[in-house]
Order: C-alpha cells, then structure tokens, then sequence
C-alpha cells in the first residue's frame, strides 16, 4: 500500500517490522542501546513485546548489526534499502525500531520505507498513553507524549491515535501550521503542567492523611513484568491487574497487608522501569515515583528466570539512584530508604539454579529474598523480612503515662513493642519501642492532653 509522511488515511492497525540495531563499539565489541550487559537477543524480545503490548501484529523481528551510525537514517544504506524490500513485499505498515531517532532519521526512514516508524520512546509513550486509568496519569502521559511531539511536529500515532481518540489537535504540514501548532502545544504543555501541580497538591495532602494513620509503606519496585503486580495481589489480597505483558501496571494502587507480628503494612505497587525509559516519561511520572520515596521499605522485585535479570537489576538500580533514595545517591534529601531484593519467578528455574539462587539468597541474610508469586513458595520468609526491616527502625524510649491518660497508654500498646511495665502509684513507667514518626506522635498528644 503506499503512504506518505502529510497521508490522513494512514492504517488503524497493521503488520509490523521490529528492529533492534546493535551499533558496533570501536573496539569491535557490540553493545546494544541498553548497554553491553544486555543479551542483545533478549533487548530484541522486549522490543518484540513492547509492540504486542499496543497489539501490533508482529511480522518479522531482526537484529541489524551498525558498523557505522548514519547521521541520516541511523542504518547504512545497504540495509535501508534491503528492509524497503522486505517491507513492500510483504505489505509491512508499520516500522519499530529499538532505539531513539532524531526527527531527521524518523522521517528519512518513513520515506525510504513508505511506512510508519516509531522509535523506542513513541512505542513506550505509546503503551503509557493506552494504560494510564487515573486522572494524573492521563495528565502525565499527555504531558509526556507533547515535549516528545514538539520536537517532531508530525503525525507520530495516527495510526494508534484513533483507536482511542488520539489527542486531537495536530495539524497538517507547512511552514505556518508548524508554527501554528508549535503554539497550540506550548499552551497545552502550560495547562497540564497547571493541571498536574494541582494533581499532586491532591496527592501530598493524601499522603499527610496516611502519615496520620501511621501504617509503614512498603513500595514494590521493579523492571516491568518481573512479576509486581501478581505478589501484590498474592500479598494483599488485591486484585490489581497482573497480566503477563509490559506495562500492565501503570498507575500506583495501595492495599493494606498483614504481617507475622500482626502489624500492619500500606504495600503500594507501582510502574514498572525499562531501560531507556524515555526522559520525557521520567520527568513526567516524578510526581507518581514520589511515593517510592515516601516509602519505608522498598521492595525490588526480580525476574531471577529472566536471562537479562542482572542488566534489569542495573537499569532499576539507576532510577532508584536518579530519584535520591538509595544510598548510593548524591543528593538523597534524608536518610535512604531500607530495601530488600526479591528474586521472584523461582518457579521458572531449574532445580539446579533454584539451589543457586537460594545459597545466594541465604547468603545476603534478609536483605534478598528467593520467591514464587505465583505458587507462594518464599513468601513466609519475604513476610519475616519485611517484619524485621521494619521494626529495626524503631527506637527504644522510657515513657511515663499518668492513668488518667488511659487512651495513651493503650495508643502505645498498640503502636509499640512494651519491653517493660512498672505501675506506680500516679503513673505507668514503660520501656517501648516505636517507630521514630510514633515518638513524635506521642509527644504531640502529650502535648494535646
């Protein structure tokens, strides 16, 4: 079929190409775009799923090896013009390719091919903009898609656009609908962003709420489909969609677990990472990744069956880092936040790794975790974890609670751990242990009493 660049009867669906260019280093060693240690057969695979996730009909995927990056068109023009032939024999309408072109090679590469081509950040944005449920994530995604856009000033999703609506307002080509919808964009960015500052004031006062009704919050962290969502479930029974497909979780969902001492948890399952994750969706989603930072406890979640499990583990450690709450950050704004490695998907390995895993696992203590979400197996071991990270945090205080103050005093027996008791004749001298927003807590009421 033919199509051009200024075509508005582009295809609602359509057979599609994914490609994964491996760029050849000067040493003459390969590195794929998500780094060296990544499999480049496995960064194909994502890709692959990546464009099944918007149901893109998969008609070929390759690997195209780069000796040299063309400024142009990214590949050479040996295989520009090998792959326009595979893509009119075989009716390809649309192009994936696994990494991030400029405009100029986006729109050379639809010219040479006559098809739609969508880089590694449209295809993720893509998927955002399908998933997103919530109000801010709507925003942000919308947000997110327009600075990729801005830069473009094309059609980039018609195709997909129209399944869902699309965002309506692009223009056609030349010179003044350019300059006509770079203003639209601009006065577009300028009211999300409005509209997402009061989205987030709506957040922080939900989370002053929480803090009122002190629970912990244990944040599950993790590389997209590594299995977050089916422990959340598992852990809270929750019923937060746990599909096997990336990005099926995109907007945060909170539930209250159970723990061995009785006390009780916030688990909060959030966005899945990816590596490359596109700098306009990591700005835009600070807001959502803030309450991995108001966390107590972070959970990363491993897909330890995965044969990229160890460059997974890297790219989530990175975004942790990026946002201050490790202690590798330079800038943590307090002190960084507990975490516990959860090696999920032991179902999935041989007997051979699962003892591997597990001497591993032993050997970092409560600090990594082997577990099934799916069969459950590891899960006491997680909960004790979890339990015992948590109560480090609390400090030991003496206290004296006069027994008028019987409210008080049962508030700590149940906030605290009492070691000891002494009654007196005017007052209970107690020996407890609290969590540090507790001690404030209950000086506070002393003070309100």
């Amino acid at each position: 079929m033919s199509w051009n660049s200024a075509d508005e009867t582009r295809p609602t669906s359509g057979r599609c190409l994914v490609l994964h260019p491996l760029l050849k280093l000067s040493n003459g060693g390969q590195a794929g775009n998500g780094g060296a240690l990544r499999d480049p057969e496995g960064r194909l695979e994502e890709a692959t799923r990546l464009a099944e996730a918007i149901e893109l009909e998969i008609d070929h995927a390759e690997i195209v090896t780069v000796n040299r990056p063309k400024p142009a068109s990214l590949l050479g023009g040996g295989a520009v013009e090998r792959l326009a032939g595979y893509i009119a024999q075989h009716d390809i309408e649309v192009v994936v390719m696994d990494a991030a072109l400029t405009p100029v090679q986006q729109r050379n590469l639809e010219q040479a091919w006559k098809a739609k081509v969508i880089d590694r950040t449209g295809l993720i944005l893509e998927i955002f903009g399908a998933r997103a449920r919530t109000k801010e994530g709507t925003l942000q995604v919308e947000l997110a898609a327009l600075s990729y856009q801005r830069s473009r000033l094309v059609r980039s999703w018609t195709h997909l656009e129209r399944q869902r609506g699309g965002f309506g307002f692009m223009g056609g080509p030349g010179e003044r609908q350019i300059e006509a919808d770079r203003r639209m964009i601009d006065e577009r960015i300028t009211s999300l962003k409005h509209q997402l500052k009061d989205v987030r004031r709506t957040r922080r006062l939900h989370r002053e709420a929480r803090q009122r009704v002190p629970y912990p919050v244990v944040a599950l962290v993790g590389y997209t489909n590594a299995g977050k969502s089916t422990l959340f479930n598992a852990l809270s029974d929750a019923d937060v969609i746990s599909e096997d497909q990336l990005f099926a979780t995109l907007d945060p969902t909170m539930r209250s677990m159970k723990l061995p001492s009785g006390r009780e948890a916030i688990l909060s399952d959030t966005v899945g990472f990816v590596s490359d994750l596109p700098h306009e969706l990591v700005e835009a989603f600070r807001a959502t990744l803030e309450e991995v930072q108001e966390a107590d406890l972070l959970l990363h979640i491993r897909d330890v069956s995965h044969r990229d499990t160890a460059a997974q583990k890297e790219d989530v450690d990175q975004v942790l880092k990026n946002l201050g709450v490790t202690e590798e950050s330079n800038f943590a704004s307090a002190a960084p936040i507990p975490l516990i490695e959860v090696l999920n998907k032991s179902d999935l390995l041989s007997s051979e790794d699962r003892n591997i895993q597990i001497t591993r696992a032993n050997r970092h203590n409560d600090q990594m975790v082997l577990v099934s979400a799916i069969s459950g197996a590891g899960f006491e071991v997680l909960l004790k974890a979890v339990d015992d990270r948590l109560t480090a945090r609390r400090q030991e205080v003496k206290l004296k609670v006069s027994w008028e103050e019987g409210a008080l005093l049962a508030w700590l027996y149940e906030r605290g751990e009492v070691i000891e008791r002494h009654d007196k004749e005017e007052w209970v001298e107690l020996k407890v242990r609290l969590e540090p927003e507790d001690i404030a807590r209950y000086e506070q009421k002393k003070i309100t009493h």
